[in-house]
């Protein structure tokens, strides 16, 4: 396996870099298993992507931002914890996707199949990425009020609804961006592991996002580069090199405290 060029690198590095970041806030509200099962949303967009043949994510984004809207509209109306609504998309959607997909296809929808990407995915790719960014550094003082309480929130003016509904948008989007790298199955993995183990070692909110977006980082190159080298799947390598980062902290933290 050759290694991926270097437009493709710096893509995977900017899906890395709005991974840690979304990832972090899905930390602070409780919904890190969230990402992988929303994740998942994207596995009957893919299907019907296929049977249309349109590219397969181009199915996958109407899939997440669909599923994404969906979620929100049922968290306002029905009152139910976020994780509750998304577990119940998220097993309608694996059951459909498993319906519309051939095996061989639903292998791909969620381990990813990387390869050479094409300058329309490049630019949308970077398109997304930069949006997903500029999202969490423009919004970041209003997401931190609104998961802390969303009764001050709304006090000081923040509209919680359309500011939740933005973070969820942005949330899929982030999937999006990862599903040609690690699959479906894969992807939440980028958006929990980073933030877990930076949530072991900084001592505030700002050294948090720096550290989760640098381990997503870290994770992404190496284990890209690591399974071209080697002539394995670049998504299960990407995903071990973030746990080995975790488990890492997790004796610099005890070795600190010792």
């Amino acid at each position: 396996m050759t290694s991926l060029p270097v437009s493709s690198l710096a893509l995977s590095a900017a899906m890395a870099v709005a991974a840690g970041l979304i990832g972090s806030f899905a930390l602070m509200r409780r919904m890190t298993l969230a990402a992988d099962a929303l994740s998942h949303v994207a596995v009957p967009g893919i299907g019907v992507a296929i049977l249309l043949r349109v590219h397969p994510l181009a199915g996958a984004v109407v899939a997440l931002v669909t599923g994404a809207v969906l979620i929100w509209a049922l968290e306002s109306r029905t009152r139910l914890a976020t994780e509750t609504i998304i577990g119940v998309v998220f097993s309608a959607a694996l059951a459909v996707g498993a319906l519309l997909t051939t095996g061989e296809e639903l292998m791909d929808a969620l381990f990813g199949t990387p390869s050479t990407l094409s300058q329309v995915e490049l630019i949308a790719g970077f398109v997304g990425a930069g949006a997903v960014i500029l999202f969490v550094l423009l919004a970041r003082d209003r997401l931190i009020m609104m998961f802390l309480s969303s009764d001050i929130a709304r006090t000081v003016g923040i509209n919680v609804r359309r500011l939740s509904l933005l973070y969820l948008l942005a949330f899929a989007v982030t999937i999006a961006l990862g599903l040609r790298y690690l699959g479906a199955l894969l992807m939440g993995s980028l958006m929990i592991i980073p933030p877990a183990t930076a949530r072991r070692l900084a001592r505030n909110l700002t050294s948090m996002l720096a550290i989760s977006v640098a381990v997503a980082l870290i994770a992404t190159i190496v284990g890209g580069w690591v399974a071209a080298r080697f002539d394995r799947e670049s998504g299960p390598m990407i995903v071990s090199v973030a746990a080995v980062c975790f488990f890492l902290s997790l004796a610099s933290r005890r070795t600190s405290g010792a």
